[in-house]
C-alpha cells in the first residue's frame, strides 16, 4: 500500500464522514478523481479499495462510480449502546476497529494497561488469520514521571521525596507500555504489518480516559477517584486511587446521524491531537 493510495483514500474518508459525500452518493468517476489528485487510475482503484474495505463504499464495480455506503450497524451500536465499565466496553470496540485496512488508535489514559488486555483480542484474530489490517498507527499520552500526580498519591505526603505509590505507578507505566508496544510491534515480522507505536508524556494529571478509534469513534470515561486503604512495600498506607478499568466508558460515532455525537468525535479528535503536538514531550519508557 503506497503512501499516494493511503492520501488519497484519506482525502476521500474526510469528506464522507464530513458530510461532503452523503450515504447512496455517487463518487466521481476514477478517471476524474485520478486527474483531481494528480495521481494514475490505479492508485485511485487501490484507494477505493481501501475505503471499500472500512465498509464506507459499496458498488466497487469497473462499471459505475462506486456509491457512498450505509453507515454501518455498528456506528448506531457504539453511540446508542448504554455506557459499560472500560474492560467490557472498549475490547470489542478495539477489535472492530482492527477490521479496518488502516487501524489507527489514539489513548489517554493514567496508564496503558486497559488497552493493552483489550487489544489482546484482535491480536488473536490476527494470529488466526481472521483479521489482516496493512497498518496500525498507535499513539498514548501518558503523565510525566517528573510531575506530581493528583492521582494516584498517599493522602498525607511523607516528604523527602519518598513517595512509594507514585513510584510504584511509574513501574506499571512503563512496563505496561513497553508490553503494548512488543505485541504490536511483533507484527511486523510475523505478519509483515507496518506498525507505529508512539508514546508522549503530559504536564498534567487526566482526570479521563479517551480512546480515538479510526478518526470515527471517541471512549470517554471518568476516573473515579476514592480513598483507599492499601499496603505498599509491606506498610499499610491511605491513598487517592481509581479503579480505572471500572470507569463506565461512554461511546460516540460518526454515524452520520447524531450531530451532536459526530461533533464530539471531532472535537475530542482534535483536542488530543493539540496535545500531543504542543505540551507533551518525549517519554522514555525505561525510565
Amino acid at each position: 500500500m503506497s503512501v499516494k493510495e493511503l492520501a488519497v483514500a484519506d482525502a476521500l474518508r474526510d469528506r464522507i464522514r464530513s458530510g461532503v459525500l452523503r450515504p447512496g452518493d455517487r463518487l466521481p468517476t476514477q478517471a476524474r478523481l485520478a486527474e483531481e489528485f494528480g495521481v494514475e487510475r490505479g492508485t485511485v482503484r487501490q484507494a477505493l479499495r481501501i475505503l471499500h474495505d472500512e465498509g464506507l463504499l459499496t458498488h466497487l464495480t469497473k462499471g459505475s462510480p462506486a456509491r457512498v455506503a450505509d453507515p454501518p450497524a455498528h456506528a448506531y451500536a457504539a453511540s446508542e449502546a448504554r455506557p459499560l465499565p472500560t474492560t467490557a466496553g472498549l475490547a470489542p470496540r478495539i477489535t472492530d476497529a482492527f477490521t479496518a485496512r488502516h487501524v489507527e488508535i489514539d489513548a489517554l489514559c493514567l496508564t496503558a494497561g486497559t488497552l493493552t488486555l483489550a487489544l489482546g483480542e484482535p491480536l488473536r484474530q490476527i494470529h488466526a488469520g481472521r483479521l489482516a489490517p496493512a497498518r496500525v498507527d498507535v499513539r498514548i499520552l501518558l503523565p510525566s514521571r517528573g510531575i506530581t500526580l493528583a492521582f494516584p498519591t498517599p493522602v498525607v505526603d511523607a516528604g523527602g521525596g519518598a513517595n512509594p505509590v507514585h513510584r510504584r505507578w511509574l513501574t506499571q507505566r512503563n512496563a505496561q507500555g513497553q508490553v503494548l508496544r512488543h505485541n504490536l510491534t511483533s507484527l511486523r515480522r510475523s505478519h509483515g504489518i507496518d506498525v507505529h507505536v508512539a508514546f508522549r508524556a503530559l504536564p498534567f494529571t487526566p482526570p479521563v480516559k479517551l480512546y480515538l478509534l479510526n478518526n470515527t469513534e471517541a471512549l470517554f470515561a471518568y476516573y473515579q477517584v476514592a480513598r483507599r486503604e492499601e499496603e505498599i512495600d509491606h506498610e499499610p498506607l491511605a491513598t487517592y486511587d481509581t479503579q480505572g478499568a471500572r470507569s463506565m466508558l461512554f461511546a460516540f460515532a460518526q454515524s452520520g446521524v447524531s450531530l451532536r455525537d459526530t461533533t464530539f468525535v471531532e472535537q475530542s479528535q482534535l483536542w488530543f491531537n493539540a496535545l500531543w503536538n504542543t505540551i507533551s514531550s518525549e517519554l522514555d519508557l525505561g525510565l
